[in-house]
């Protein structure tokens, strides 16, 4: 027989799973499962993992809870979801002063131009120089660079920093609305609870400042058809804002405020 390796008890662990088991079992009961119903949920759960969409359904229907409840009442800009989307190792994005950050596009980047202007401060109302911001956004074609697009990788992806006034101004395309996967267990649950699978048009931004919490969020836009119905119900009203139509491109805008650690 193999040696038994050794775990180190870990309380939080503990104290946080004897609550999933709790609920789970409340559940349970509260549903009055029977045993064919209990074994279809199990064997659906078992598909979500096997299809590897347990991230993807945590996103969509847990993660926006448990952002409310650490934040609703808290100060500073409120956050929204990480999403699955999200890639590490961005390039650089750097401009001449004056100019604005160009994000990381195909020659003639399919979509209307949009300028997206921000400025960071702290709950305190000071502006926040030098944060580190990570930008990404889907493409005209609906999809994710690195993940489902055809474009290059870190296609509409990149990070930057803010100005010494804690503004930047970064020029992209306008994203749009895209369904979330439907072709396994997620979309599965979806047409169950007969609920569509759209997310409105936004960018996704992280911030990072010395001596504050990372801000991890979205922006979205008046107008759109599925801000109220976001699958996700990722939307928050602070994160809306206008998209000014300039003609040859569009404009919008958007203050950011960070909490401190």
């Amino acid at each position: 027989m193999g040696e038994k390796i050794a775990t180190k008890k870990n309380a939080r662990v503990e104290e946080v799973f004897n609550l999933f088991i709790t609920h789970i079992q409340n559940f349970l009961r509260e549903a009055n499962l029977n045993h064919q119903e209990y074994t279809n949920f199990v064997n659906w759960a078992d598909r979500l993992g096997r299809k590897g969409e347990l991230p993807l359904y945590a996103d969509v229907f847990l993660e926006t809870h448990v952002l409310e409840a650490m934040y609703t009442n808290m100060p500073g800009t409120q956050p929204s979801l990480l999403g699955p989307y999200f890639a590490e190792g961005s390039p650089l994005i750097e401009s001449e002063p004056g100019e604005p950050l160009v994000l990381t596009q195909r020659p003639d980047e399919p979509g209307d131009v949009l300028y997206f202007k921000g400025h960071v401060e702290n709950t305190e109302g000071k502006p926040l120089a030098n944060t580190r911001i990570e930008f990404w956004q889907n493409d005209n074609s609906a999809k994710y660079s690195n993940f489902d697009s055809d474009a290059p990788d870190f296609n509409l992806r990149g990070h930057f920093y803010t100005d010494e006034n804690g503004d930047f101004e970064v020029k992209t395309i306008v994203p749009v609305p895209y369904s979330i996967p439907t072709d396994g267990p997620t979309g599965e649950f979806l047409e169950y609870m007969d609920q569509h699978s759209m997310r409105p048009a936004h960018l996704h931004i992280m911030f990072e400042a010395e001596g504050h919490d990372t801000l991890i969020t979205q922006v979205f836009f008046e107008g759109d058809e599925w801000l109220e119905t976001d699958v996700a119900e990722g939307v928050r009203e602070e994160l809306i804002t206008k998209l000014e139509d300039k003609g040859d491109h569009k404009k919008a805008s958007l203050n950011f405020v960070m909490r401190p650690e």
